[in-house]
């Protein structure tokens, strides 16, 4: 986000801002990357990690290029460090520190981290964050109901959060919140690993997407980001009492719409989502959280809101100076690139969608559609493919693609007054329902520009563009769920017993995407 810009601009209005804003006009989102083979691109990763060095910050100043954000030409420590200031507003004794280690751009001020101050075993409380600093629907709107109203209406939680932030900033130091939204901007939305969510992507990088379904997934997220943009008043109307604070334009008068996709992918970057708490509270923004500290799939530690504080209990033993790393919940690599700007390759939550539909031309699609639902199915199903699992997920799909194939009325009956998923299957059929599999899968993996092996030479590249590598481990590990249900295919297919019965036609077969 331009920040220059918020702080320039004549117009009247404020944006309070958990978001990184910064004079490059780019908010950037971090992402994590591990591999568990031994070749040269893992060795060449371990070499690109290891150059970021890792400096105490300690009330330092520290030296920048250019200033960043809010914090204009004058040194950090005017206004304290984003610790200073939470002790000062009721953080209680905490066990971490802010570390810090460079960025892919040099141009870039370095990212701050939540590391162990002391040595940490599972089960400690690494830090408490009271309410009085935790910034939710309910603290910033007043009035649940309206919270309630709003996320229900036309506005997402993120989107509410923005705009606050957005007015919040345009305050500058006069805000309460200038050492969090200063802290933030210093981040530009990146978390660990320093690159940004493909929201905020040129056309010509999210190519690097190409064959890959999360494009079409980013392109869809933010025609939401924009409709949402287009409903931003009605926060201002129906919430006047918050907003007359802030003697400005209305939101869509006072922010292009590109400062709010900013605003918005970066406060995207950094929400928790606290459970078992009130509607209104349930996605928060909380200092020492995301994206100071590191998401990772197998970690078990959350934060949570505990007798009016949000607190992190680690699942884990630490050596003072380690990163604190926490959950980020069972989402597939896809959803931790589009939210956080990261792919993890240890995710054991890592998956592919692949939609089945039952054939509307179909003169028996009514009976299949009510064979498919008796057995849990709809007449457009969604299959979803794990990692590791993917033998399974064939199997799964198997009985309802047969049921498309069937053909005979006599058949179908047999199939409606049945007990389970089954259909008669005969050896053509059969052929025909793994074939149409098959070249299913080789289609998907042909609609990618580069093969694994190509994957595995751009990965090997230690001076590879930040996105352009984030972008092919996804893709990399796509592939290599496609090719596991290829070769299950395959197998099963060789498994026939008489490989000279041809396919069966099937002029009503289930569609696949």
């Amino acid at each position: 986000m331009d920040v220059s810009y918020l702080r320039n601009t004549r117009s009247p209005f404020r944006p309070p801002l958990h978001y990184p804003l910064r004079s490059d006009s780019r908010v950037s989102i971090s992402f994590g990357k591990t591999s568990k083979n031994v070749n040269s691109y893992s060795v060449c990763r371990k070499m690109c990690l290891a150059s970021n060095s890792d400096t105490m910050v300690a009330g330092k100043v520290n030296k920048e290029r250019k200033s960043s954000g809010i914090s204009g030409s004058k040194n950090d420590e005017e206004y304290g460090d984003l610790k200073s200031w939470m002790h000062s507003n009721g953080l209680l004794s905490c066990k971490v520190v802010l570390k810090e280690r460079s960025s892919h751009d040099s141009n870039h001020r370095p990212i701050h981290y939540v590391a162990a101050s002391e040595d940490l075993q599972e089960g400690d409380v690494a830090f408490s964050v009271p309410n009085a600093l935790v910034v939710t629907l309910e603290r910033v709107l007043g009035n649940e109901t309206i919270a309630e109203l709003l996320t229900t209406n036309k506005l997402s939680e993120l989107a509410c959060l923005a705009l606050y932030l957005m007015y919040e900033k345009k305050q500058g130091k006069k805000s309460f919140w200038y050492p969090y939204i200063r802290e933030l901007d210093r981040q530009r939305g990146r978390g660990q690993l320093a690159v940004e969510s493909p929201l905020l992507w040129s056309e010509t990088e999210l190519n690097y997407l190409t064959g890959s379904p999360t494009k079409a997934e980013v392109l869809e997220r933010a025609e939401g980001i924009k409709r949402e943009y287009n409903e931003l008043d009605t926060v201002w109307f129906m919430a006047g009492s918050l907003f007359q604070q802030y003697p400005y334009d209305i939101p869509t008068e006072a922010f292009p719409f590109e400062i709010f996709k900013q605003a918005f992918v970066a406060v995207q970057s950094c929400v928790v989502h606290l459970q078992k708490v009130s509607l209104a509270r349930r996605f928060a923004l909380v200092p020492l959280g995301p994206p100071l500290l590191s998401y990772r799939s197998n970690c078990k530690a959350m934060l949570t809101s505990v007798d009016g504080a949000v607190q992190l209990v680690v699942d884990r033993p630490y050596k003072t100076g380690d990163p604190i790393v926490v959950w980020c919940g069972p989402q597939p690599n896809s959803k931790l690139l589009i939210n956080y700007g990261f792919v993890d390759e240890d995710n054991s939550y890592d998956r592919m969608v692949i939609e089945a539909a039952l054939n509307t031309e179909d003169p028996q699609y009514q009976d299949k559609r009510m064979a498919a639902q008796r057995n849990g199915k709809l007449s457009v199903q969604f299959f979803h493919v794990y990692v590791g699992k993917e033998r399974e997920a064939v199997l799964d799909m198997l009985p309802y693609l047969r049921l498309g194939y069937v053909s005979d009325p006599s058949d179908m009956q047999s199939v409606l007054s049945s007990q389970g998923p089954i259909c008669p299957v005969s050896p053509c059929m059969e052929r025909a329902v793994l074939d149409q599999l098959a070249s299913y899968f080789e289609t998907r993996l042909a609609g990618y520009p580069t093969t694994l092996v190509e994957d595995e030479a751009l990965l090997a590249d230690c001076n590879l563009n930040p996105k352009r590598r984030v972008a092919t481990q996804l893709v990399r590990l796509e592939k290599k769920i496609l090719n596991a249900c290829l070769q299950g295919t395959v197998d099963l297919i060789n498994q026939l017993p008489d490989h000279s019965v041809s396919p069966c036609p099937a002029p009503y077969a289930p569609s696949l995407k």
